[in-house]
């Protein structure tokens, strides 16, 4: 309180006994009302029981302490009120209604009688929150806070780690660690051992909008990041963000870390992370857990008792973790990788993918639908190039292996394999283009007729593609020429011819067998028309 001169402190005091408010003291004496707030509760208390006349300090008579109640001034907007009233459940302002009353009613009175006026006739219903009740293993809230100082290894200074608190919302059960550094795979990593201390995992977990969880909060579709996506899908959780600016949704959590702090924590230093995780488990077990919960009036161990069987369980193996980063296809249709590099097929070339890296093996992934396209194990040397030789194009090195394989050279025919080969034997990596010209004749010529070029080929001596290629288009015209020749005509019927006998000869030679034919009834070996 600001001490006042004796003649202000005078002037005050007169006017109170008068009935004065404070605004107009302070619009007189030039003090702030606060002041002369403070200095009338000062002369109440001095004064409490002080009828008629006093004197002050200086033996002077004093106005009648305390003052005698005068009538309450009636604010110049009461007759408004009704209007005023209106306006305010509209949400309008003091300075848009007090422009209204004078415009419409030639209002007489000061702008801040109105702002004065429409301040005690707001009121401000306090906001109701529910009361949040889950079933058993259905949530868990998780939040960071601060742990107790920590001896920072390999010097002598004291810091904070980040204190990562679960809890369990039916039962309260909480599991805490402490950590250095915070990212989106530890974030992930402390999920994980909670659930392996519960026992189980929930079905959903409430978290705040931090970036280890959230990328990109959203009242509606709250953006997470890959890793901890990828985690919750690993357990069968489903994450539940809480909207921004509001803790009450998670309450649990942040009440429990409170609790850890203000209790476990509170004026103690720990040497090394690891003495500090396990004085929280010690504390958790001992004291936490067998606590009564001030709300349920029931012990936090035995609720979670009943919770525990209800919890998820929990797979097999862990979760594998990767990180995450963008590439571009290369024009050899490969992405780099720590030196590496890994076939994209089907990705386009030019085209940018995602990569993600597990301890062992990566996977190649579409960048707008997360579509995974190639997986491969992780390569252990740097340089390695790892792709398929059907995916690879023109090298020296291949080609003859290529070009003598099943579906090229072979698949023509027994006689130019055996041409190829004896030219590659000839004239070596040289002669790949004598090959590769016998290869492509069978896009345009029979595979049979090339096969008989190559023998001849073989036969006359001549290894060469022009050779082959010209006793081919031979055989090819032999073969359209003789399908072009004209074919023999067909010849007439005649009855008349030298060799031809006239009718009655066979006649007479039909009428001969006839009579000569023997009885059915004949044994065959007794007729002698054999003889």
């Amino acid at each position: 309180m600001n001490v006042l001169k004796p003649h202000l402190q005078t002037t005050i005091l007169t006017l109170l006994g008068k009935g004065a408010t404070q605004r107009e003291i302070a619009r007189i004496t030039g003090v702030s009302r606060h002041t002369i707030r403070a200095y009338a509760q000062r002369f109440a208390a001095e004064r409490p029981n002080c009828p008629g006349v006093a004197t002050d300090s200086v033996g002077q008579t004093a106005p009648p302490w305390p003052p005698t109640p005068v009538a309450t001034t009636v604010s110049a907007c009461e007759p408004h009120r009704t209007f005023i009233e209106a306006q305010l459940r509209l949400q309008r302002n003091a300075t848009a209604i007090y422009q209204d009353l004078v415009d419409q009613v030639a209002f007489a009175g000061a702008y801040n009688s109105v702002k004065r006026f429409a301040g005690r006739l707001r009121q401000k219903e306090p906001e109701q929150f529910d009361r949040l009740s889950f079933v058993p293993g259905e949530e868990m809230q998780v939040d960071y806070g601060e742990g107790a100082p920590t001896l920072v290894p390999g010097t002598e200074r004291y810091r904070k780690p980040r204190l990562f608190v679960a809890t369990l919302r039916y039962s309260r059960r909480s599991f805490r660690r402490v950590v250095w550094k915070s990212s989106q795979q530890t974030w992930a990593e402390l999920h994980e051992q909670a659930w392996r201390h519960f026992g189980g995992s929930c079905r959903y977990v409430v978290l705040d909008n931090l970036k280890e969880g959230v990328l990109k909060p959203d009242l509606y579709e709250p953006k997470l990041n890959a890793v901890y996506t990828a985690t919750l899908a690993h357990y069968g959780v489903v994450a539940d963000p809480a909207r921004v600016r509001d803790p009450n949704r998670k309450g649990t959590v942040e009440h429990a870390i409170g609790h850890t702090q203000a209790t476990a924590l509170k004026g103690r230093r720990f040497t090394s992370i690891e003495e500090q995780n396990a004085f929280l488990d010690h504390w958790e077990r001992t004291w936490a857990a067998t606590r009564i919960h001030g709300t349920e009036r029931r012990q936090v161990q035995a609720m979670f008792e009943e919770e525990r069987p209800l919890l998820q369980p929990l797979p097999v193996s862990g979760m594998q973790y990767f990180t995450e980063a963008q590439r571009t296809v290369c024009d050899d249709s490969c992405v780099r990788v720590e030196h590496c590099s890994y076939a994209a097929r089907p990705a386009p070339i030019g085209s940018r993918v995602l990569v993600r890296l597990f301890a062992r093996r990566i996977e190649i992934r579409d960048l707008a639908t997360q579509a995974l396209l190639r997986s491969h194990a992780r390569a252990e040397r740097p340089g390695t190039v790892v792709l398929p030789q059907a995916e690879r194009v023109f090298n020296p090195s291949r080609e003859t292996r290529r070009i003598l394989a099943q579906a090229k050279a072979k698949a023509i025919g027994p006689d130019a394999s055996r041409l190829c080969e004896m030219l590659f034997a000839i004239e070596g990596r040289v002669g790949q283009r004598k090959l590769w010209g016998i290869v492509s004749l069978g896009e345009r010529y029979p595979k049979r007729l090339i096969d008989c070029a190559c023998a001849r080929a073989i036969t006359d001596g001549l290894h060469s593609y022009r050779h082959v290629k010209a006793i081919t288009e031979r055989l090819v015209a032999d073969a359209l020429a003789a399908l072009d020749a004209p074919q023999q005509a067909e010849l007439a019927l005649t009855q008349e011819h030298p060799l031809i006998r006239s009718a009655d000869v066979y006649a007479e030679l039909f009428a001969r067998g006839a009579a000569q034919t023997p009885n059915p009834t004949t044994p065959r070996s007794f007729t002698h028309d054999h003889e």
